[in-house]
């Protein structure tokens, strides 16, 4: 039993040391990596009893994954184990500056790409349950997950589970096009949507009156917002608000609307260290904050001060605390060594 249930894919990490291009390297850090194993990470180190939900190989690869989650308290209990299919792997390129950061994914085959609908008893995963999180990366590795993740939310809401849903979508998977009518159909089982203004506009056709995304448009950011959940009947849109200064460094922001209205976050100016994984660090302070049953506000704050900390942080997996989230929430953003 776990009161929040993630499902996804979880990968192998490689990347070159510091800074150094693909073509520079001779030796590539490893740790795994996965929007949705990112987010029940997060939400362990929160305290949150947290499932996540895979398939991968039966062998020492896929074993490693297992046991790289369990080092995090993430309950792995139900992680269906195969004899086809492979880890999936993706390379890091981190950007600087002016040059931007670079993702190649060998993730084709992986075990959880070959999945069947008799790998996952959700009467038995969901048991005890309050919220199920997944993204739009998953229905994009085969028709049968696709299947399965609405199947899932499906389940989910006639259990009484809030489902949050995060569009999270990857161009070198599939195109707009598919991915807005498989999107569509998940979206009508959702209760929370997670999203930035890009994905709004290529998946459903929803556009803000201005494009650049090197600044904060928050009269434009509020309209996708609304037509979002006038479209589908979201109970709460969250947009995460980036503005790209350059690889290094990043304006940084949210925006929520609910039943209570548009709530908007402070902006935190970010000296990039791993951009990666700051949008699901975002997300499990949704989540958090709507455990907690905090106020808007609060749980708009919280979300991004931990997808603000993430950015300072090697690797994809968010390593703060609850504590130290809401201590930056709180205004304390000096770095000043704490003693």
């Amino acid at each position: 039993m776990s009161t929040v249930v993630t499902f996804g894919e979880i990968m192998l990490r490689l990347a070159p040391e510091g800074y150094m291009r693909f073509l520079q390297a001779d030796t590539f850090g490893a740790s795994y990596s996965g929007s949705e194993a990112n987010v029940a990470v997060s939400l362990a180190n929160f305290g949150i009893d947290t499932a996540f939900v895979t398939r991968l190989p039966e062998n020492e690869i896929g074993q490693c994954a297992v046991n790289y989650l369990r080092r995090f308290g993430v309950n792995t209990n139900f992680i269906s184990r195969s004899e086809d299919g492979r880890t999936g792997l993706y390379f890091l390129e981190k950007g600087a500056g002016t040059r931007a950061s670079k993702v190649i994914y060998d993730r084709a085959g992986s075990a959880v790409s070959l999945s069947t609908s008799e790998d996952y008893d959700w009467d038995s995963i969901f048991e005890g349950c309050k919220i199920f999180m997944l993204s739009g990366i998953t229905p994009a590795l085969s028709k049968a997950l696709s299947e399965i993740c609405l199947q899932a939310c499906q389940i989910a809401q006639k259990k009484g589970i809030t489902v949050v849903f995060d569009l999270n979508y990857r161009k070198k998977l599939w195109t707009a096009e598919t991915a807005g009518k498989v999107m569509g159909e998940i979206c009508r089982y959702v209760d929370i949507c997670i999203t930035n203004e890009e994905d709004a506009s290529l998946l459903f056709g929803i556009n803000m009156p201005q494009k650049d995304f090197s600044s904060l448009n928050m009269d434009g950011y509020r309209e996708v917002a609304g037509e979002l959940a006038a479209r589908f009947g979201f109970k709460k849109v969250c947009i995460t608000l980036r503005e790209s200064k350059s690889a290094s460094l990043n304006g940084w922001a949210g925006l929520m609307l609910s039943d209570d209205g548009f709530t908007q976050s402070k902006k935190y100016e970010i000296n990039i260290v791993d951009r990666v994984g700051a949008g699901d660090a975002f997300t499990a302070g949704i989540i958090y904050g709507e455990l907690k049953k905090m106020t808007c506000q609060c749980q708009l704050d919280f979300a991004v001060a931990a997808g603000c900390l993430k950015h300072t942080i090697e690797g994809d997996f968010n390593m703060v605390s609850a504590e130290e989230v809401l201590f930056l929430a709180g205004g304390d953003n000096c770095g000043r060594v704490k003693r």
